[in-house]
């Protein structure tokens, strides 16, 4: 075992010398034939990483640029709404306007009708008035006639006080 152990720490010349030859036929080979696609591969993987980077870069400004458009696109949608429920108000105002001016419209059509139909009534009760006066009257004079059917003169005295006192004239 000993023997083993010291020929390990201090290799022999003719273990160095093939060591490095192996080693140099194998850095040739490497750099003949391995080298250019191992760096190839590795320029290929570097520009992949890059343009990743780039899109990545891009989709973030893109995204940026898409999240301040929806901002200005909710922006404009909100002020559309107000302007719509402005104009809604407005509508509706006017309606209630409008509704209110023919209701007060009606109303006046109403009460002068009321009054035109009051005052038709009053001019009939007048004229029934007048006429029932005319039929008392009548009746005052058959029946004063009837009493006093022997004077003459005192008949034609009492009928006409009471046609002065009862003025048709009157409404």
């Amino acid at each position: 075992m000993v023997l083993l152990a010291g020929s390990l720490t201090t290799p022999a010349i003719g273990l160095i010398f093939w060591t490095t030859l192996i080693f140099g036929i194998f850095f040739f080979l490497l750099s003949k034939f391995a080298w250019k696609p191992i760096l190839s591969a590795v320029k290929a993987r570097d520009e992949m990483i890059k343009g990743s980077l780039e899109s990545a870069e891009r989709a973030r400004e893109e995204m940026l640029k898409l999240q301040s458009d929806n901002e200005a696109i909710l922006r404009k949608a909100r002020e559309e709404r107000e302007d719509i429920l402005k104009e809604a108000r407005e509508i509706r105002d006017k309606l209630v306007s409008e509704a209110k001016g023919k209701a007060t419209e009606e109303a006046e059509k109403i009460i002068e009708k009321a009054r035109t139909g009051i005052e038709s009534e009053k001019l009939k009760a007048i004229a029934e008035i007048r006429e029932q006066v005319a039929v008392l009257s009548v009746e005052i004079a058959s029946k004063l006639l009837g009493e006093q059917l022997k004077q003459t003169g005192e008949q034609e005295k009492l009928i006409d006080g009471y046609l002065k006192e009862i003025d048709f004239k009157k409404n």
